[in-house]
């Protein structure tokens, strides 16, 4: 299972309910073979943005959505407690070897955004490791795809 957290949501008027931006998580991450695991969505102000932006990617202006990969896509591998070698990590079969995937973080500016769904589930595939810079166009077809499917 996928587990979503949101943060800073609160304070924004016209927001994806909860239930939509996990959706939007959920289906960006069946996409692409991704069925469980952790990933966080936080809605900031310009500011921040600005400071993250800087911070990570040595540019020192607003954008709409950064991206923080953690564990990736691939599937993690814990040691057993038994023997002490590798076991597939299944979070969410409650065994050993249960490891939660952290994918990472999207954060979102919503004054530079002109479509929150659209900034989550791009977000969501960057996580994922599709980047739009260096493919032939697959992500944004899917980004596409997945918002239509969502009612968009």
């Amino acid at each position: 299972m996928l587990e979503v957290e949101v943060f800073g949501r609160g304070h924004l008027s016209g927001a994806p309910s909860l239930a939509k931006i996990r959706r939007l998580c959920m289906d960006a991450a069946d996409a692409a073979g991704v069925h469980d695991g952790h990933v966080a969505v936080e809605f900031v102000d310009e500011q921040r943005i600005i400071e993250l932006n800087d911070a990570h990617r040595g540019t020192p202006s607003a954008t709409d959505v950064l991206s923080f990969p953690i564990d990736g896509a691939e599937p993690l591998v814990a040691a057993s407690p038994a023997t002490g070698g590798p076991v597939a990590a299944n979070a969410g079969d409650g065994g050993a070897g249960t490891v939660m995937r952290e994918l990472g973080d999207i954060v979102i500016c919503p004054a530079h955004t002109s479509d929150l769904s659209e900034a989550i589930v791009h977000g969501m595939l960057h996580l994922l490791g599709m980047d739009h810079e260096v493919d032939h166009g697959e992500m944004l077809a899917l980004q596409r795809r997945l918002l239509q499917q969502a009612g968009r």
